[in-house]
């Protein structure tokens, strides 16, 4: 059993593996990808750990020293799979499990229409009713922001912004002020979806931002992260 330890660790190390590497290059889709990389990570290294463990036991007292050893190799790259799943979900920290989050939550920015962004069809696009309380109690420094200058130059101003930002603007329609724009992620490819309005206020213009994850139920906190630093450069 010591020395099965060191090879069960390494075939769930190589299970994260390819699950990051499918979901990363679209040979599976991302939640495929990322749960094939949570069984090699979190369930992989837990039995590694467990079977290491349990291998360090039975060779104690010198009875099998070279067992013991491959136990002990095992052992460390089963922590090692498991310090790299807890670090990545613990940067969400205290997040809700919701996806989708608005800074308008009287009328959030609606997204174009499927027949101008073929990724929204057979999906819906609505604003969840019963996040809206949530995103109140979690996220209250999440508002519109309003500047002084005209909307026309708000709207190519938020525009430049998005595409600095690596979005991929998807739909746009300066008239209306409106523009709907993607966000891939780097390692797992997962999509999310982002909408932008701009509004005439007073003198000046009113900037509301959606951002919407495609997949999974919580988003770690991603979304309104985005929004922030979206926001926060606009008004720099």
């Amino acid at each position: 059993m010591a020395s099965a330890a060191p090879i069960i660790s390494l075939i769930s190390g190589a299970l994260a593996l390819v699950g990051l590497a499918f979901g990363h290059f679209g040979i599976v889709s991302p939640m495929a990808g990322f749960q094939t990389f949570l069984a090699g990570t979190l369930l992989g290294g837990l039995f590694s750990v467990v079977l290491s463990l349990v291998g360090l036991f039975l060779s104690r007292g010198g009875r099998d020293i070279v067992g013991r050893n491959r136990a002990l190799i095992g052992l460390a790259i089963g922590l090692g799979l498991l310090i790299i799943v807890l670090a990545a979900a613990s940067t969400g920290g205290d997040a809700p499990p919701i996806n989708d989050i608005s800074t308008d939550l009287e009328n959030p920015p609606s997204f174009a229409d499927a027949s101008v962004v073929a990724d929204y069809a057979g999906r819906d696009m609505s604003y969840p009713a019963e996040f809206k309380s949530i995103v109140q109690a979690e996220y209250p420094d999440l508002v519109a922001l309003r500047l002084a200058t005209p909307p026309a130059q708000a709207f190519s101003k938020a525009l430049a912004t998005a595409e600095s930002m690596g979005w991929e603007i998807v739909a746009r329609d300066p008239a209306n002020g409106r523009f709907d724009a993607q966000n891939t992620s780097s390692l797992f490819r997962f999509v999310d979806d982002i909408a932008v309005r701009i509004r005439p206020e007073g003198s000046g213009t009113r900037i509301d931002m959606r951002s919407k994850s495609r997949d999974g139920r919580s988003d770690l906190g991603a979304n309104a992260k985005r929004i922030r630093s979206f926001l926060a450069e606009l008004k720099g």
